[in-house]
């Protein structure tokens, strides 16, 4: 087997692969490409799955093009849901494009013998008119077998589906063709979901070129409990840090499931499959600790965002959790740490309500007089400092940068008074 078929393996990366594959692979460095659609101005946790599985390969010596989709995605991938794409503009989309490819270079080496090419579908799409598409392109494809495609047979069984989306296969498989021509690739890889849409790639080039190209394609990643992983109760989780900030990505990946986080290790860090048996260990004898979950945090927040970002958010969490100190924060981090938990608002004025009325209004007590327990208890604390007096009004110099007022009661439960 080849290496990077024996380092995908032990991972649990491989959902599917053509029969040739491991033979391609034996020969030696091949080129391959995995396509990423601007369908929003960021790439989310789903792709980075697919990034990280790239960029395995150009380390053991191969090939990556990482292609972004500014043709494909102006038409959109037929999702199973019960409803079309909304198509954004061009210049939406091309926006898009941009700020994708920006996301994808920091992941993949551009010198060397086997360089990364960034390429756009668009290229070889916009130019090209509807006779030549149909005769040179739709006469390889049997509707027949796009029928089959399971997202399109959901489709067709509910609200139907427009030619639009019904055509995304066979701009896919172009893709596919283009570049067995331009970079002589022969494997395409992606998620399970996306097996289809790979096969009927491999079957055209076959077609046109009479050549054998592969396709592989890793596992969904869903949690223990059988739910998309990448999601959070306020939405997705996004590359972007506009997005979903540097802290608050760091700490979706220092909550995961300990069920989950030998998976999370082996699919989005470079860690080595003894480093993960140990910290597998760790999590058996110290679940408390949290190993296994915190080396998986840093390791990819500081693949997405960089060490000085990791550095931060690693900062604000000991902070937030009177770890650390918190006025040492810079504005920027725990601007978004507050933003992660529960807050409330203050108008400026010469007189700010009481401690015990800040904690209802941030929802950490339910009343006046609960708050005010907590605190003779000695639960509470403001910017980490223990309050004594249930009276104590909160003034100018209490609120850090000028903004925010850090409310913690008890040991973990912790909120946020803005003054806006």
């Amino acid at each position: 087997m080849s290496e990077i078929l024996s380092e995908l393996g032990w991972r649990n990366l491989i959902a599917q692969h053509t029969p040739e594959l491991p033979d391609e692979l034996a020969k030696g460095p091949l080129t391959l490409y995995c396509g990423f659609d601007p369908t929003a101005p960021s790439l989310h946790m789903g792709n980075l799955a697919q990034i990280i599985t790239m960029a395995r390969f150009q380390r053991l010596g191969h090939t990556p093009i990482a292609l972004v989709g500014g043709a494909t995605g102006l038409i959109g991938d037929p999702s199973g849901k019960n409803a079309e794409r909304t198509l954004n503009t061009s210049d939406v989309v091309a926006n898009w494009v941009e700020k994708i490819r920006g996301q994808l270079e920091p992941f993949f080496d551009f010198s060397g013998t086997n360089a990364c090419i960034m390429a756009n579908n668009y290229d070889w799409t916009h130019n090209m008119d509807m006779l030549t598409f149909l005769r040179e392109i739709g006469k390889h494809f049997s509707v027949n077998r796009m029928l089959d495609k399971e997202s399109v047979s959901a489709r067709l069984n509910g609200a139907g589906i427009s030619y639009t989306e019904f055509s995304y296969q066979i701009l896919q498989s172009l893709d596919y063709l283009e570049l067995y021509r331009k970079h002589g690739c022969t494997l395409q890889i992606g998620g399970s979901d996306q097996w289809g849409n790979i096969t009927a790639g491999t079957d055209l080039v076959r077609r046109v070129e009479s050549a054998s190209v592969n396709g592989l394609t890793t596992p969904l990643v869903t949690k223990a409990d059988g739910t998309k992983f990448g999601k959070t109760e306020s939405g997705t989780v996004w590359l972007d840090p506009e997005l979903t900030s540097p802290y608050a990505f760091h700490q979706f990946w220092v909550n995961a499931d300990d069920r989950d986080v030998d998976t999370l290790l082996r699919t989005f860090t470079f860690r080595s499959e003894s480093e993960i048996a140990e910290l597998a260990e760790a999590t058996q004898e110290r679940p408390h600790a949290r190993e296994a979950q915190r080396t998986l945090a840093n390791d990819v927040t500081t693949l997405v965002h960089g060490e000085h970002q990791t550095a931060q958010a690693k900062a604000a969490a000991s902070a937030l959790f009177g770890q650390g100190e918190i006025r040492d924060l810079d504005p920027a981090t725990l601007d978004a740490a507050m933003r992660e938990a529960p807050n409330a608002s203050v108008a400026p004025s010469g007189q700010y309500p009481t401690v015990a009325e800040l904690l209802v209004a941030c929802e950490l007590v339910a009343s006046n007089s609960a708050g005010r327990r907590a605190i003779n208890e000695g639960g509470v604390s403001i910017n980490n400092v223990k309050v004594t007096d249930e009276n104590y009004e909160v003034t100018e110099v209490d609120f850090l940068h000028g903004k925010w007022l850090v409310l913690r009661r008890g040991k973990r439960t912790f909120g946020g008074i803005t003054r806006g």
